[in-house]
């Protein structure tokens, strides 16, 4: 987990187990939280209507962390499985794919070289685009460095590595910030690398975040693997 060639809160690169998990293969859609906002009254966030966020298929934004744990409980009381958001563990262990000195989900190549990125990203980009439409990285999991930030369940905390325990990292016990994962419609490089940190304060609503959701195995006792 880390990288040596990037910031210094990605450093030291260090050796972690996380147990067994599945994570959707999608960032949560305007569709599903639609139901969400059905099932409970939620309101609308922000950019709801505008034109260039309100694709269905787009990645919900502009929602904050609390909003985040609110559709995860939601989803976990509605199926009786136990969602949650991803740990920064978790979801750098989902990115990387089994590949520990990959920078990217498909290598080390930079982003804007490869003929995906830009027929994805290459004309003016105004907004998120709809989930799934690139190439999935080797565990079949979709845009996980690009298109929007993704909450994290841990606080954030730049100097963490330093002291992060080796089994189920979650993160330090308390901050003024949460922790993000992933790449952004509005940067200039949409596409981040696996191990870039990232986080705002989580009552903060940005139209360039979302979240996607994880379940714990909990019929699998003992499962994991190392990163």
């Amino acid at each position: 987990m880390g990288c040596d060639q990037g910031r210094d809160e990605e450093r030291p690169v260090h050796q972690v187990w996380v147990d067994s998990f599945a994570m959707a293969i999608h960032q949560v859609r305007n569709r599903d939280f639609a139901v969400f906002m059905e099932a409970t009254g939620h309101p609308a966030p922000p950019n709801w209507e505008q034109a260039n966020f309100n694709d269905p298929d787009n990645p919900v934004v502009s929602v904050n962390w609390f909003e985040a744990q609110k559709y995860c409980q939601w989803l976990a009381g509605l199926t009786g499985r136990p969602y949650r958001l991803p740990t920064e563990a978790e979801w750098e262990r989902a990115a990387r794919s089994g590949e520990e000195g990959w920078l990217y989900p498909w290598g080390n190549d930079p982003p804007p070289s490869r003929a995906e990125y830009q027929q994805r990203w290459g004309g003016k980009v105004l907004g998120p685009l709809p989930v799934g439409h690139g190439e999935p990285n080797p565990y079949g999991i979709y845009d996980l460095c690009e298109n929007v930030h993704e909450w994290c369940a841990d606080f954030y905390q730049a100097d963490y590595y330093a002291k992060s325990p080796r089994h189920n990292p979650s993160g330090p016990a308390a901050s003024e910030r949460r922790a993000s994962r992933g790449g952004s419609w509005r940067h200039h490089i949409k596409v981040s690398r696996i191990a870039a940190r990232s986080s705002i304060p989580p009552e903060f609503q940005y139209a360039d975040y979302g979240f996607r959701v994880v379940r714990e195995h909990r019929e699998e006792k003992g499962g994991g693997g190392e990163q």
